[in-house]
């Protein structure tokens, strides 16, 4: 399937509005559509190979991303894999698009994430792909072999020619959907989300506001991150309780206070 630039009726996902890939799947059985709200901003850092960025709705995963990719480089590609299938997701689109700036080249690849990736990773122009649940639900729609395009989406991540983030959402942390289609896009986008992770270098994980780091980097030349919470101040260890005074948590005389943890 070939890749054409912009155009009206296909975006991805950016900025003040919410992200194409927090979907949920309709009982009619149409698109599922977005809610999605932004996180700041991260600080700048180099790019591993291959950055999973995982999230609920209104986690700000798209920000994260966009960031990330625009802390570390001089432009990037912004693969869009949403289409305007209503008037709700037009307008999205459309704040999107205001949203973004020159340092975006936009390409749409609503099926054809593979063929993009080949396409238009460069070293020196970092490659985001905003979202693959989104592409997910579109293969679905498509009845295309999802199986077989998630072993081509593999390798070509492989074959990347320079830095890839890709965005998609946790869908299994909420309740069964009650449609067939509902379950059969949940359990797939698990299974996709595994595959992923599994070649990632680095996956982050947004959740409430906080982008946590649940994978790192192998590479030397990269910092380790694992574990940590990306620009948010580690909480603070509240101190010891004190050890307690005579006669303190006993019963009976002495005016003893009967606290218990």
């Amino acid at each position: 399937m070939p890749l054409v630039g912009p155009r009206p009726g296909r975006e991805g996902a950016a900025g003040d509005d919410p992200e194409p890939g927090d979907l949920r799947i309709a009982r009619n059985g149409t698109s599922p559509r977005a809610e999605e709200e932004p996180l700041s901003s991260p600080p700048a850092g180099q790019l591993p190979p291959l950055t999973l960025v995982l999230g609920g709705a209104r986690s700000g995963k798209s920000r994260f991303a966009e960031a990330l990719v625009e802390g570390a480089a001089r432009c990037g590609t912004y693969c869009a894999t949403a289409e305007a299938k209503d008037d709700e997701m037009a307008a999205r689109i459309a704040a999107h698009r205001a949203h973004r700036g020159a340092f975006w080249h936009t390409i749409e690849a609503p099926l054809a994430v593979a063929d993009a990736i080949i396409t238009a990773s460069h070293p020196e122009r970092p490659l985001l792909v905003d979202c693959l649940t989104l592409w997910l639900s579109n293969l679905l729609m498509a009845e295309a072999p999802i199986e077989d395009e998630f072993a081509r989406l593999r390798t070509s991540l492989r074959e990347a020619a320079g830095p890839v983030v890709l965005v998609a959402n946790e869908v299994g942390l909420g309740l069964v959907p009650q449609t067939p289609l509902g379950r059969h896009f949940r359990d797939a986008a698990g299974r996709l989300n595994q595959d992923i992770a599994l070649l990632a270098d680095r996956v982050v994980f947004i959740a409430a506001g906080l982008p946590l780091v649940l994978k790192d980097s192998p590479h030397p030349s990269l910092p380790r991150l694992r574990g940590r919470v990306i620009a948010t101040p580690s909480p603070a260890v509240p101190p010891p309780f004190p050890p307690p005074q005579a006669g303190e948590g006993q019963g009976g005389g002495g005016g003893g206070s009967g606290r218990g943890l």
